[in-house]
């Protein structure tokens, strides 16, 4: 089967395999535990997270490891937002962040907080503009993604941090989709916190990064917990952090040359679906986006049955983010850039990554011709 779903989740790569399994076997103490095992484990620990923090220009002191980029999420927001509620209870978000961030925002509504959504326009871009009005004396912190998992739009995060940083907020990004595939520098940036995911770039499930500035206070979300300098609870997870370091390092070495070859991909997809004579609309910003992504909208057929002759043929593709299969509504990214509740549904994500060829696109248009002259076989008119 052609794999075309790696925004979901992607293989693990061999490199992270083999560390998992060395670590695994020589690193298998508790990094809290005081005898030599313990230390050596402590040890691998401390150089994974300086090799993390060397990635994203941060400091090792800044960096926590957890389950994932939705627990990374949510603990840096409550941990943030819990040391600086003497402060307000404002927050400024977007209309489209990633269901983990949604989900707990909408629950601090419930508990007094005031949260501003802000619009994005058709490409699924911020407005620097609309940032700064919404900014009051009671805003304690931003919460916006770096790259949108369902269009693929990148913001500029450089100058919305610039933005909040002239007005002393903290300033949280979702970087899941991001890193390992496009420069994340938190300097340069103004980044306070960052949250990313392992299995999105060849490491194991499980196993996340969260990176809060030494120069920004926090609490723990449980008061008494010891791992993680306090951050999160729970014996660390040494080997797969180990095994998450490794592919992140593969991904970072080659991220300027597979980016172009991505690049290509995505051309050569957006030329093929113009030559099928349809009604398909690639969705998403056409410059500041992660190639990786490719949203469309096939006009006439919902996303669902797209999805299913897909997989009938042989490819895996999915109908937005994995975080949010199952539910009935249509995607909130969708909507948030402006599309109707009917052309949402008519929405499919391909995401591409390192084994997917030029082979596999030209299936994917193969199947979609064919796909839509049957579906519309004896259809006189369809628009």
């Amino acid at each position: 089967m052609i794999y075309l779903d790696y925004a979901a989740t992607t293989p693990m790569s061999n490199e992270a395999l083999q560390t998992y399994s060395e670590a695994a076997k020589h690193y298998f103490g508790n990094e809290q535990s005081l005898h030599d095992i313990g230390s050596t484990a402590s040890s691998l620990l401390q150089t994974c997270k300086k090799a993390f923090a060397g990635m994203i220009n941060g400091r090792q002191e800044g960096v926590y490891f957890t389950s994932g980029g939705s627990e990374s999420n949510i603990l840096a927001l409550h941990s943030l937002l819990t040391a600086h509620k003497e402060k307000g209870n404002h927050i400024i978000t977007t209309s489209f962040e990633h269901a983990s961030i949604r989900n707990y925002f909408a629950e601090l509504e419930t508990q007094g907080f005031r949260i501003t959504y802000l619009p994005v326009d058709c490409y699924g871009l911020l407005d620097c503009s609309e940032l700064e009005r919404a900014i009051t004396d009671q805003t304690i912190l931003a919460s916006i993604q770096h790259g949108n998992s369902e269009i693929g739009t990148v913001q500029n995060l450089q100058k919305i941090g610039a933005i909040l940083k002239e007005h002393n907020i903290i300033f949280h990004s979702d970087c899941v989709q991001t890193f390992g595939k496009i420069s994340i520098d938190v300097q340069n940036m103004h980044i306070d916190s960052l949250s990313v995911s392992s299995h999105k770039l060849y490491g194991p499930k499980g196993v996340g990064a969260c990176y809060i500035s030494p120069n920004v206070k926090w609490k723990p979300a449980i008061e008494g917990t010891t791992h993680e300098g306090g951050f999160r609870p729970g014996t660390v997870n040494i080997p797969g952090i180990a095994s998450f370091l490794t592919a992140a390092q593969h991904m970072m070495q080659s991220m300027d040359t597979e980016a172009l070859r991505i690049k290509q991909l995505r051309r050569m997809l957006s030329e093929g679906l113009e030559s099928l004579q349809h009604p398909i609309e690639l969705v998403g910003h056409p410059e500041q986006c992660l190639p990786y992504i490719a949203g469309i909208i096939i006009k006439g057929i919902e996303g669902q049955y797209t999805m299913l002759e897909c997989n009938r043929n042989g490819i895996a593709i999915s109908t937005g983010s994995a975080c949010q299969i199952g539910k009935q509504a249509p995607s909130k990214t969708m909507l948030a850039i402006g599309k109707s509740a009917e052309e949402a549904k008519q929405y499919v994500r391909l995401s591409f990554g390192k084994y997917t060829t030029e082979q596999d696109i030209q299936k994917v248009l193969t199947i979609l011709q064919t796909m839509i002259v049957e579906y519309f076989k004896g259809v006189v008119n369809y628009e």
